[in-house]
C-alpha cells in the first residue's frame, strides 16, 4: 500500500527554443505522448505566451523568462551573429537555465512533479540541467539523422571545416558539391554563432538517456524498390545504424505532422496549436482552392525565417506564370513590398500572409510545392504525398534539397544561375517537370505516394516510430519511483 501511495506518475516537460520549426514538431510529439496516457507540459517564452494564440490541447503550457520576456526570438534574428549573438544565446541560456530549474522545482511539491525533460538538441545544457535534478533526459533533434551524422562528423573532427574539398563522401549519403552542403560548414565568417549552435549539439551527446529525430526508420534507411537515382546502391541506412550502436537509445518517432493528415490517432490533432504568425482566414483560401482542379495548383512557401530577395521573388513570379499554372503562395507581411508590380491577383493566383500548411498540402488541388526544403516542410509533404520542386537557401536546406532528388526521388532542385538566383525558364522547366505527365513527372509522383504510406505505416499501430515511443512511455513508466 505505501508502494502505490508512493509511485510517482511520469510527467514530461518538453523545452523546445521559440522558433517555428522547433517549437511545433516538440508540440507535436508531447500531443502523441499525451495521447498514450503520460502528462506533459510544454514550456514556452513569456513574449510567445503574450504574442501568440496557443490552441488548447491535452498538452499543459507554462510560461518561462528566456532572458528577452519584450523583444522575443526578432531580436535573435537581428543579432544572431558576432558579440551581439554571443551576447544574446549567453542571456538565454543563463534566463532560461534559471527558469526551467524554478519551474521544476515548483512542480516538486505538486502530484505530478517533472520526471523526464525533453529538450531542443540545440541547448545540451539542458541535458546538463537534467542530471543536475536527477530527471530522465532525452535530447530532440529537428533533423535527419542523415544530416545530423554530417554535423556531428564536422564535430568530431571526421569533416574538416570549413569545407573546402569536393565532393564530400560521408558514410549514408550521396557524394555532396558545395551547393549540396550545410551553409553552416561552408562559410563559418557569415553565421558563426549558428555554426556554433549546430556542432555543439553533440557536445555532452553521452550523457542523454535518449536521442529522438523527428523522421522514420524507412526514410533513413531506403528501399531500393523506389525510383530514384543510382546512389540507392549506397548503403543509405549506415548513418542510422552507426548512432544505434554508439548510443542504443537513438529513436526516430517521426513524422511529427499532425495526426489527421497521417494516421488519425490522435483525437483532434488536425494542426499545429501555435503559429508564430497570424493566419489568413483559412475558409477563403480553402474556398479558392475548391474551386481548382485536382493536382492543378503550385503552392509556395519559404517558411517563416529565411527572406528572399527582390530579384528572386520577381524570378518565381515570372517563372509561376510562364508555367501557367495557378498558385497558392505564402508571403509574409514584410515581404509584400518586394513583390513586382505585375503579380495582381487574378483567379490563377492568391497571395495569404500566413496559412496552415498540412491543410493546403493535403487538399486535392494542390500538385506541387515550391519549398526552401526546411525540415519541417519537407517531412510534411512527404508525410501527405505532395511532390516538390527544391528551392534551399541555407542551413540543412541544400542538403535536404539532395536527399528530396537523389535519394527519395519526390522531386527536383531548381539550379540557381552565377549570381545565385534561379531564374524563372529554370522554375518554369522543374514545376512543368513535376505537375505534368511526362516519364520523370509519373515517377515523382509515385515516389511521393510510397513515402505517403510509408510515413503512415511508421506512426500506426506497430510502425517503428509507434513502437518507438511505446518503448519510451514504458520506460517512463518503469521508472516511476
Amino acid at each position: 500500500m505505501e508502494n502505490e501511495q508512493t509511485r510517482v506518475p511520469p510527467h514530461v516537460l518538453f523545452f523546445p527554443i521559440s522558433a517555428q520549426g522547433h517549437i511545433n514538431p516538440a508540440f507535436q510529439f508531447a500531443k502523441r505522448i499525451a495521447s498514450k496516457g503520460v502528462k506533459t507540459t510544454l514550456a514556452v517564452s513569456v513574449h510567445l505566451s503574450k504574442s501568440v494564440q496557443i490552441k488548447p490541447s491535452e498538452v499543459g503550457i507554462e510560461t518561462i523568462s528566456d532572458g528577452f520576456d519584450e523583444t522575443g526570438p526578432i531580436w535573435a534574428e537581428n543579432g544572431e551573429n558576432g558579440e551581439n549573438g554571443d551576447h544574446f544565446f549567453t542571456t538565454f541560456t543563463e534566463a532560461s537555465m534559471h527558469s526551467i530549474r524554478e519551474l521544476v522545482r515548483k512542480y516538486e511539491k505538486s502530484n505530478n512533479p517533472f520526471t523526464c525533460i525533453v529538450h531542443d538538441s540545440i541547448c545540451p545544457w539542458a541535458l546538463d540541467l537534467a542530471r543536475e535534478l536527477g530527471l530522465v533526459g532525452a535530447t530532440f533533434y529537428t533533423q535527419s539523422i542523415a544530416i545530423c551524422t554530417l554535423y556531428y562528423y564536422a564535430f568530431s573532427g571526421l569533416l574538416p571545416i570549413p569545407v573546402t574539398e569536393y565532393p564530400v563522401l560521408l558514410p549514408s549519403l550521396p557524394p555532396l558539391m558545395l551547393v549540396d552542403m550545410p551553409s553552416t560548414v561552408t562559410d563559418l565568417e557569415e553565421e558563426p554563432v549558428v555554426h556554433q549552435l549546430l556542432i555543439s549539439q553533440f557536445s555532452n551527446i553521452e550523457k542523454a538517456d535518449w536521442l529522438f529525430f523527428n523522421s522514420f526508420d524507412k526514410l533513413e534507411t531506403p528501399d531500393r524498390v523506389f525510383e530514384a537515382s543510382p546512389w540507392l546502391v549506397l548503403d543509405s541506412g549506415l548513418a542510422l545504424r552507426m548512432m544505434a550502436e554508439k548510443w542504443p537509445r537513438v529513436k526516430t518517432i517521426g513524422p511529427t505532422t499532425p495526426s489527421m493528415y497521417v494516421d488519425k490517432r490522435v483525437e483532434g490533432d488536425v494542426d499545429y496549436n501555435i503559429n508564430l504568425y497570424k493566419a489568413t482566414d483559412d475558409a477563403f483560401y480553402v474556398k479558392w482552392l475548391n474551386g481548382k482542379e485536382k493536382g492543378s495548383v503550385v503552392y509556395v512557401s519559404f517558411g517563416s525565417i529565411v527572406e528572399l530577395g527582390e530579384e528572386q521573388m520577381e524570378e518565381i513570379v515570372g517563372g509561376i506564370k510562364q508555367s501557367n499554372k495557378s498558385f497558392l503562395w505564402v508571403v509574409r507581411d514584410k515581404e509584400v513590398d518586394k513583390l513586382p508590380g505585375n503579380i495582381a491577383e487574378d483567379d490563377a493566383g492568391l497571395l495569404v500572409s500566413w496559412c496552415s500548411q498540412v491543410e493546403a498540402l493535403a487538399h486535392d488541388a494542390v500538385g506541387c510545392f515550391v519549398s526552401h526544403c526546411g525540415w519541417n516542410s519537407t517531412m510534411e509533404a512527404l508525410s501527405i504525398g505532395v511532390p516538390i520542386v527544391a528551392m534551399p537557401l541555407k542551413w540543412d536546406q541544400p542538403p535536404n534539397a539532395k536527399l528530396i532528388e537523389e535519394m527519395w526521388g519526390v522531386g527536383v532542385r531548381a539550379k540557381a544561375n552565377e549570381k545565385g538566383v534561379i531564374a524563372r525558364e529554370e522554375l518554369e522547366r522543374c514545376i512543368r517537370e513535376v505537375m505534368e505527365g511526362d516519364e520523370k513527372g509519373e515517377v515523382i509522383k509515385r515516389n511521393a505516394r510510397k513515402w505517403r504510406e510509408l510515413a503512415l505505416e511508421a506512426m500506426d499501430t506497430g510502425g517503428s516510430s509507434d513502437k518507438n515511443i511505446e518503448e519510451f512511455v514504458a520506460s517512463l513508466s518503469s521508472n516511476m519511483n
